[in-house]
């Protein structure tokens, strides 16, 4: 999808269309506000470390920052958020900047959007709406393109209302002659097309899923184990997948850099291979229509056999970004999958940083720095996981056959007088299950 492809197909079909948010040639002057407000949750409330992280999406984008204001309330202003006076601040700033864009670090409701644009004079954009733009430019795939183009229809969807702010609803007696109907009308059509885009896209990505899904047996049944880098954005995943691949992907030190997932396999050790995939960098307050949108990726997290947690020691936030991500892994159902926490950039770890636990390591993704000691981890993890073993399965029990052949790795399969005797790779859970067919025990 065309970073624009939103915009073109809603102005053509009835001139409500989102403007471009930044100038390609020349960065976008622009101020950025925040409100920390008791009555809301503490991970929602802005502070000083978020809104550098905003300057620093704003940034990505394409934009910059020529003033900011943090303001503090007991809860959110209905209609301005941040306050009238605090406004009229924001609004002096941005004159004297000559920014054309307002940039808020918090969620805006549509009627809030509204106001905010109608006061300050300018463009209003929240969080949200920021990072649709960064991710809109960043997808290269077609699956990445679809998961961005549904997350942005479904952010636009209830904000069609203050986009017709120039048309009046067709119910109003008080209306102007000339200028009943037309609003409401063009309103409807416009959430009808939308609509009609997000069952479309919704339709295109369960075809996703479901290639994802034969993938993933593929994989199961050739018993080749999955490693999914997850991390902050920015954290170092593409430059450590590079490290242990070869992988030659692009990776900078910006924002969101990467965006589509990108899988190579590794040798693990002599004996062990297995698949490693980059996946989407996290970050606070993620767009919940963006993680709902690429959920058919994030959730080959809770397929991994192993997820290796990235995390930046040289960020002095290193721990809210790592609870970040933990909480998302959380939400995805894959709290339960084994995890190897790497502390990437270990030149600049200090003795509060430095990593204590058994399932942490100390790495540097671009030096090469204690990858060796990550893929020791890596393989005993791996061993513990797996038993090779001899079952034999009476022919009564043939389900437990299938469920080997679909969940486990079948090495040979022998059919003798009573039962079927195999030789498989199972996973632990499998063992568990299958403990009383077992004839050999795995050597430890």
């Amino acid at each position: 999808m065309n970073p624009s492809t939103v915009q073109i197909e809603l102005r053509e079909h009835g001139g409500f269309y989102l403007e471009k948010q930044f100038n390609n040639n020349e960065p976008e002057k622009a101020v950025i506000a925040g409100l920390s407000a008791a009555s809301m949750d503490v991970r929602e409330r802005s502070t000083e470390e978020s809104l550098d992280e905003l300057e620093a999406l704003l940034e990505t984008a394409g934009g910059v920052c020529l003033g900011r204001t943090l303001q503090n309330r007991q809860r959110p202003e209905p209609r301005t958020f941040i306050g009238e006076g605090k406004v009229l601040e924001l609004k002096e700033l941005a004159e004297a900047n000559e920014c054309t864009l307002a940039v808020f670090d918090n969620e805006l409701t549509p009627s809030q959007m509204r106001a905010l644009t109608e006061t300050l004079g300018l463009r209003v954009i929240d969080r949200s709406s920021l990072i649709l733009d960064i991710f809109a430019g960043r997808a290269q795939t077609r699956e990445g393109r679809l998961q961005v183009e549904l997350a942005q229809y479904k952010y636009l969807l209830p904000r069609l209302t203050g986009m017709w702010t120039h048309l009046v609803s067709q119910t109003g007696s008080s209306a102007p002659i000339g200028t009943r109907g037309p609003g409401e009308t063009q309103l409807e059509t416009d959430r009808r097309h939308i609509r009609r885009k997000i069952s479309k896209l919704e339709e295109e990505l369960g075809e996703v899923i479901r290639t994802r899904d034969t993938q993933r047996r593929m994989r199961e049944k050739n018993n080749i184990p999955v490693i999914a880098l997850v991390g902050y954005t920015n954290a170092g995943k593409s430059t450590l997948l590079n490290t242990l691949t070869g992988a030659g992907i692009q990776a900078e030190n910006r924002l969101f850099d990467t965006l589509d997932t990108t899988t190579r396999k590794v040798a693990v050790s002599d004996t062990t291979q297995a698949l490693v995939s980059d996946t989407v960098g996290f970050i606070r307050k993620l767009p919940h229509h963006l993680v709902d949108a690429f959920k058919a990726t994030l959730e080959e997290l809770k397929y991994a056999d192993l997820l290796i947690h990235v995390i930046d020691a040289s960020s002095p936030e290193w721990q809210e970004q790592a609870r970040v991500v933990d909480d998302l892994i959380t939400e995805l159902g894959a709290d339960k999958t084994p995890r190897i926490e790497a502390f990437n950039k270990c030149d600049v770890l200090s003795d509060d940083v430095r990593p204590h636990s058994e399932h942490s390591v100390e790495i540097s993704a671009k030096t090469g720095e204690g990858i060796g000691t990550l893929l020791e981890k890596i393989d005993e993890i791996f061993a513990k996981a797996k038993k090779e073993v001899t079952l034999r399965i009476p022919y009564d029990k043939g389900s437990m056959v299938e469920t080997l052949h679909r969940e486990g790795a079948v090495k040979e399969v022998r059919y003798l007088e009573d039962c079927v005797e195999l030789d498989a790779v199972i996973s632990a859970d499998m063992y568990g299950r299958l403990k009383e067919f077992i004839q050999v025990e795995p050597r430890e």
